[in-house]
């Protein structure tokens, strides 16, 4: 076929995203020739690291359109989860004014739910609110979650499966209304929608690199200082990045986050459309199917995403080796979905995450259009044949 495109097609960009060739031409000389340590400031190569940090820390924060001394460097969402929850549960203990009281949704990321699990060993109390079947959480609900001992409630910007936005302003406002801190995993969200620090009463914010055309290993956490958010460090030596993280700047990496941000900043206004209209190509194209249900509400959802289950079909997604698609998280790589689990969905079904990214064509979308339709209706036929393994 003549518009056949490149084989695999990649369609899981929530896994991670490629790295931006821009991206890591900016990240290329900080391994080479500029390959000080940011902390060494006697020197002109400690201080053009440092310089290349602080540049890349305003990247960060315009993004966010927040102040850059509220960036801390981290190595990835997981960490920043840990250090957000861990470390303002622990900076606010049960003999202060403050209790012992948590609150997240069924719906977050392992990151946050397995941490809080853990603090729960530790003797705190957790309510995990259940979503609507939309997926989204009611104001109602969330402040009704809300107790004297609260002390921070953590909700995702955008989930990670079905792409659903979470109204984080609204959120936050009753937190603030009742004094309690109010964090958020905006992983999935950054160059997918505009993020305002300066009016959304957020107090900590975890953010990755390799969502956003970055490298992998490198993210941040967004403390505000005004109001002060008190939080406890979790790993100590050296007392780096405010004394909320210690550990030697990997400068490179560094670079790349604040240059996967800058693009998506300058970018993203024209970069969501296309790929808004994308991801409806593809769905009208496979939603005819039988037993096709759209997981997720349907219009507060970020332009990337397409999460669908498909009724009366077991077809493993390891055999569909053309296109590459996901069931769930890669983090929960061969478990069930919580979150379809969480929406009430049917747990017999075949759940396909479409996730379309910067880099994917029209013709990529077709083709996966047509295969995945191709591939269900002869499963469900017993035509099926598997796929040769095509070469990467």
């Amino acid at each position: 076929m003549s518009d056949l495109p490149d084989l695999p097609v990649y369609l899981d960009n929530a896994a991670t995203t490629p790295v931006d060739p821009r991206v890591l031409d900016a990240m290329l000389p900080y391994l080479k020739q500029q390959f000080g340590n940011p902390a060494s400031g006697t020197h002109a190569f400690g201080q053009a690291a440092a310089r290349a940090v602080e540049r890349a820390r305003e990247q960060v924060a315009a993004l966010l359109n927040a102040d850059p001394a509220d960036i801390a460097w981290t190595s990835g969402a997981t960490e920043s989860n840990n250090l957000a929850i861990k470390g303002a549960a622990f900076a606010n203990p049960a003999n202060t004014r403050r209790g012992k009281h948590l609150v997240t949704v069924a719906t977050e990321h392992k990151a946050v739910l397995d941490t809080m699990h853990w603090l729960e060993r530790q003797g705190f109390k957790v309510t995990i609110l259940a979503p609507d079947a939309n997926g989204l959480i009611s104001p109602e609900a969330f402040a009704g979650a809300l107790r004297a001992d609260t002390v921070l409630a953590s909700v995702m910007l955008v989930n990670n499966e079905i792409g659903v936005i979470q109204d984080a302003a609204a959120l936050g406002k009753i937190c603030r209304e009742h004094g309690v801190l109010f964090h958020v995993d905006a992983a999935q969200a950054t160059g997918k929608l505009p993020i305002d620090l300066a009016t959304w009463p957020v107090d900590l914010m975890s953010l990755t690199a390799h969502k956003t055309y970055g490298p992998k290993g490198i993210g941040a956490l967004y403390v505000r200082r005004a109001p002060h958010v008190g939080i406890e460090c979790q790993m100590h030596g050296g007392g780096h990045e405010r004394g909320l993280r210690s550990g030697t700047l990997a400068t490179h990496q560094i670079v790349g986050i604040g240059e996967c941000f800058r693009i998506a900043r300058e970018e993203m206004v024209t970069e969501t459309p296309r790929i808004r209209a994308q991801r409806d190509r593809l769905w009208h194209a496979l939603r005819t199917m039988d037993g096709v249900r759209l997981n997720g509400d349907a219009g507060q959802r970020i332009a990337h995403n397409l999460n669908i289950s498909i009724a009366n079909c077991d077809l493993p997604l390891a055999a569909l080796t053309d296109v590459a698609i996901s069931s769930a998280s890669a983090c929960i790589a061969g478990q069930a979905s919580h979150v379809i689990a969480a929406l009430g969905g049917d747990a017999t079904a075949m759940v396909m995450r479409i996730t379309i990214g910067r880099f994917n064509t029209d013709a990529e979308i077709d083709f996966a259009a047509r295969y995945l339709r191709d591939k269900i209706e002869n499963y469900r036929s017993g035509k099926f044949q598997a796929d040769s393994v095509q070469a990467a």
